[in-house]
C-alpha cells in the first residue's frame, strides 16, 4: 500500500527534537534564561501555564534518549543547540560547561553509529539579547554568527551536517506580529526587520560554520505554507498569492538570491534595513534545503485583518489531527516538488513531519496510536512519490522523537514516537515508533537486496 521502494539506499532515517521542548535543567550549568523561559513564564501564554523547566529532562537522560534511537532503528539524530547554554550573555565568553554538554551528546551519537544534525537556532534567543532589541537588532545577527563560530569550532571535527535556524517564520511572523510565540510582540514594524536580521543572521553563521568546520554541509530549516485559496473569487486568489509570499517566497527567494519580493514589500510597508552585501551574505550557497511541513492552509481574504490580510478557512468533515489541523498528505509532495523545480534544490531533508494525538497508556502498559502510524505511513509515500518525479529527497526526521514542551500548547499536546510520563520521565515506544523502525528495517533490506 505504501510503497517506499523509490527512496535512496543512502536515505536518511531520523528524528528530530529541539533543545527548550525537551532539555529541561534550565538554570544549571550556567544556562541564561531564553525568550521562552520569560514568555511560558508569563500567565496566562501557555496552555495550562506549562513551562520547560523540566520537560523531558533530556539534559540528564540523554543516553537513555540516544538507546531509544537505537533501538528504533534510526541513523540520523536532528536536535538544537541551546544559545543560552553555549553564550548566557548573547554576546562575549563561552560557558564550557554549556558547550560540554553538546561536546557528550554528539560523541555519544557517533557512538551509537546516529549521524548528529545539530540547529543552532530553535527559537531560544537569550533574554538578554532580546532586552537589547532581540532579532529586530542587526546586532544580533552579528552575535549569532559569533555563537556560530564557537559552537562549529568545538563540534565541526566530528558534525558534518548544519542547519543554521529552524522555521524563522515562526520566529518573526508568529513571535514578532501575532504574539502567539515568544517574545509576544504584535507589530510589523518590529516584525520585518527580525525577518530581516534572521535571514542576514543565517548568512552570517553560514559563512562563520565553513570558516570553522571546512567539511561541513550547511542547510536552513523552513516550514513552509502550502496555500490554496477558499474559492474563485480575484480577492480569495489575491490572498493566498499573498500567503505564499508570506510564508514561502519570504523566506526562499532571499537565500536563493532572489532578494525579498517586491510585491511582499509593498505589502507589510515597513522599509528593510539593507545595508551593501548584505542580500550576498543572506544568499550564501546551500548544502541542503530543511522542509518542515505539517498541513496545508486554505486562504481568504481578509482586509481587515493585520498585513498580509489573509484568513484561515477550514473545510468540514476532513480528518484533523489534535491540533485541529488538516491532514493532507500530498501537501507535502506539492512542496517537495516546488523547492525542486522552483528553487533548483540539490539536496533536500524533510526535517519536520509528524502529528499529534490524545494518546494514553493501555492496560498492558502500551501506547497504540494509529492515526500517528497512518499519517506517518501517508507521508512517507508522499516522500516516494517527489522523488519518483524527481525530487532529491535525502532523508526524513519525524517529528518528534519524544512527547516534549509544545510551545504556547504546553503538554497537552503529544507528537512523539515515544510517549513520556511527564511526572516519572518513563518513555514508551508508542506503536508508531515501532511501525517506524519496521519502515526503516524494510527499506534497509531492500537496498541490500538491490545492492
Amino acid at each position: 500500500m505504501y510503497d517506499l521502494t523509490s527512496l535512496p539506499a543512502d536515505f536518511a532515517w531520523g528524528v528530530a527534537t529541539a533543545a527548550y521542548q525537551i532539555e529541561g535543567a534550565v538554570k544549571e550549568d550556567g544556562r541564561s534564561p531564553s525568550i521562552w523561559d520569560t514568555f511560558s513564564h508569563t500567565p496566562g501564554k501557555i496552555d495550562g501555564d506549562d513551562t520547560g523547566d523540566v520537560a523531558c529532562d533530556h539534559y540528564h537522560r540523554w543516553p537513555e534518549d540516544i538507546a531509544l534511537m537505537k533501538e528504533l532503528g534510526v541513523d540520523s539524530y536532528r536536535f538544537s543547540i541551546a544559545w543560552p547554554r553555549v553564550v548566557p550573555g548573547g554576546d562575549g565568553p563561552v560557558n564550557p560547561d554549556g558547550l560540554a554538554f553538546y561536546d557528550r551528546l554528539v560523541d555519544g551519537l557517533l557512538e551509537a553509529g546516529i549521524t548528529p544534525y545539530p540547529t543552532l537556532y530553535h527559537w531560544d534567543l537569550p533574554q538578554v539579547l532580546q532586552d537589547r532589541g532581540g532579532w529586530a537588532s542587526r546586532e544580533t545577527a552579528e552575535h549569532f554568527a559569533a555563537y556560530a563560530s564557537h559552537v562549529a569550532a568545538a563540534l565541526g571535527d566530528r558534525v558534518t551536517e548544519w542547519a543554521t535556524l529552524n522555521e524563522p517564520l515562526c520566529s518573526a511572523w508568529i513571535g514578532h506580529l501575532e504574539g502567539k510565540m515568544a517574545p509576544g510582540l504584535t507589530d510589523i514594524a518590529v516584525a520585518v526587520p527580525a525577518s530581516y536580521h534572521l535571514l542576514l543572521g543565517h548568512g552570517l553563521a553560514t559563512q562563520a560554520i565553513r570558516a570553522n568546520a571546512p567539511h561541513a554541509r550547511v542547510g536552513i530549516v523552513n516550514n513552509l505554507g502550502y496555500a490554496e485559496p477558499a474559492s474563485d473569487s480575484e480577492a480569495d486568489v489575491a490572498a493566498a498569492r499573498r500567503a505564499d509570499g508570506h510564508t514561502i517566497r519570504w523566506w526562499l527567494d532571499p537565500v536563493h538570491g532572489r532578494g525579498f519580493p517586491a510585491d511582499m514589500v509593498e505589502v507589510y510597508g515597513v522599509d528593510l534595513p539593507e545595508r551593501p552585501g548584505d542580500l550576498e551574505t543572506i544568499a550564501a550557497p546551500l548544502d541542503w534545503l530543511g522542509l518542515n511541513y505539517y498541513f496545508p492552509t486554505t486562504i481568504a481574504d481578509d482586509p481587515a485583518g493585520p498585513p498580509p490580510f489573509i484568513r484561515e478557512v477550514q473545510h468540514p468533515g476532513v480528518r484533523r489531527t489534535a491540533m485541529d489541523w488538516e491532514i493532507r498528505d500530498e501537501g507535502l509532495e506539492t512542496l517537495l516538488m516546488r523547492l525542486t523545480e522552483d528553487y533548483g534544490a540539490q539536496r533536500i531533508h524533510v526535517t519536520e513531519n509528524g502529528s499529534a494525538w490524545p494518546d494514553v497508556v493501555g492496560p498492558d502498559g502500551e501506547v497504540d496510536d494509529p492515526e500517528r502510524v497512518r499519517y506517518l505511513e501517508e507521508h512517507l509515500a508522499a516522500c516516494a512519490r517527489a522523488v519518483r518525479r524527481g525530487a532529491p529527497l535525502a532523508g526524513y526526521f519525524a517529528w518528534s522523537l519524544l512527547d516534549n514542551f509544545e510551545w504556547a500548547y504546553g503538554y497537552d499536546k503529544r507528537f512523539g514516537l515515544v510517549y513520556v510520563d511527564y511526572e516519572t520521565q518513563q518513555r514508551i515506544i508508542k506503536g508508531s515508533g515501532r511501525r517506524y523502525g519496521d519502515l526503516i528495517r524494510a527499506h534497509r533490506r531492500n537496498g541490500e537486496r538491490a545492492a
